[in-house]
């Protein structure tokens, strides 16, 4: 296979990796009503199930998986780890109450935090400063295609058959991947003659990846955004099914189908032209790239608060298709640049650890305060309870916004230290 040839397939094969890394979360989101029905759950017990019981095993076990992967064969790692989340999730299919489902979640945690730090890693190594912009959101496609399949197949398998065996379904396609990977794959550093030996001693210590991270003010302001967007993302995108649901009428295979178009084809539309843009018209200006990404991030808070708002579930997805489009748009320079802001040695850790806050605050407690909020306010605004708790949630964007604009004012100072690092 030619050289540029097998990157495109690295790329491709990756993203499928990815979207079934996380078409469970969303399939969880768009069958949460009819789990609550079943498994007679609170709003809070859901958001607890679908945040901090998932999150927490999520962050904290991608740690040691990163800091192997930065020394091991990545390859092995997404191949091992994508077959376990595989499994868990296909056992999610027969749980029979809260505590049951909450330990199969824990299952999918541990697996799933196998796939991106090395992934990132694996794609940093085969491409060029100037062409990651594009590659990683090629990559990052892999979430819109979630979102496509999650929403889209979740909701008609549920609506035909139940949610236990939706999850069967959307579980054991992931075991194929995990063999694709694993056989087709290569590990760049087994060409490239450092021994499992050499790798390991040359490997940073933990301390050391955290001092360098630390010292970079782009990465730590960075690390927040991360934070702050997930916590606002997960608490919005997990209850957005349920939204519609209570509040609008709509049924799991027409929400599905809604939100396959606008999360997945618009989202995608907008990872793939920001790829494209950042690599076209700011090639290797980080600086430019992500205060364009501030931009974005401040209009997606005001069309997701519009879509709230819209009496019209039909004004709400054209507010949400605008704001899916443009929010996406973002991801492939800001993930690029997190991982040209440090040495090679400290790329999959580097994920890792923005993975690790991001998902302890944002996957963790998003869900959770948005089912907490909702509770709080059913007294005083009955079922509209939770239109107006994630209204609340939406101007938590411009928080993020901030902190990649001011990432962007050091960011040349911050890649101009981590090259003479590096070297």
């Amino acid at each position: 296979m030619q050289e540029r040839t097998y990157k495109r397939y690295l790329v491709y094969l990756l993203m499928v990796v990815l979207a079934f890394n996380q078409l469970d979360r969303f399939a969880l989101g768009i069958v949460l009503q009819d789990i609550k029905i079943d498994l007679h759950l609170t709003d809070t017990q859901l958001g607890l199930l679908t945040g901090i019981a998932f999150a927490f095993f999520y962050a904290v076990m991608g740690m040691p998986i990163a800091r192997w992967a930065d020394r091991g064969n990545r390859v092995t790692i997404i191949s091992l780890t994508a077959a376990l989340w595989s499994v868990a999730v296909a056992l999610c299919g027969v749980a029979s109450s809260f505590l049951a489902l909450m330990w199969l979640r824990i299952a999918v945690a541990v697996g799933e935090a196998g796939c991106m730090p090395p992934a990132h890693s694996l794609i940093a190594d085969e491409f060029p400063r100037e062409e990651r912009p594009r590659a990683v959101a090629r990559y990052m496609l892999g979430a819109p295609l979630a979102l496509t399949l999650g929403y889209f197949a979740a909701g008609w398998l549920n609506e035909l058959y139940g949610w236990r065996t939706t999850f069967v379904i959307l579980g054991l396609p992931g075991l194929a991947l995990a063999a694709l990977v694993r056989f087709t794959l290569r590990e760049p550093r087994r060409t490239s003659g450092l021994s499992p030996r050499a790798a390991h001693q040359t490997t940073p210590r933990l301390g050391e990846v955290v001092a360098t991270l630390s010292s970079n003010a782009a990465f730590r302001h960075l690390l927040i955004c991360f934070s702050v967007w997930f916590f606002f993302a997960y608490g919005i995108v997990q209850w957005l099914p349920a939204f519609f649901i209570r509040s609008h009428g709509l049924k799991t295979g027409e929400l599905g189908t809604w939100f396959g178009l606008i999360w997945g084809l618009a989202g995608g539309l907008g990872l793939y032209f920001g790829g494209e843009l950042a690599v076209r018209r700011a090639a290797g200006d980080e600086r430019r790239q992500l205060k364009g990404c501030a931009i974005a991030f401040s209009l997606f808070a005001l069309l997701t608060a519009a879509a709230f708002l819209a009496s019209n579930y039909h004004w709400a997805f054209a507010a949400l298709t605008l704001a899916s489009f443009g929010g996406n748009m973002a991801q492939g320079p800001i993930f690029a640049t997190t991982q040209t802001l440090v040495p090679p040695r400290m790329r999959a850790m580097s994920i890792a650890i923005v993975y690790l806050f991001a998902n302890l605050f944002g996957m963790g407690l998003g869900p959770l305060a948005a089912g907490v909020l909702s509770d709080a306010l059913r007294p005083w605004l009955g079922e509209e309870s939770l239109r107006y708790a994630l209204v609340l949630l939406c101007p938590g964007y411009f928080w993020a916004a901030w902190h990649l604009w001011r990432a962007g004012r050091t960011v040349e100072r911050d890649l101009q230290a981590a090259q003479l690092a590096a070297a």
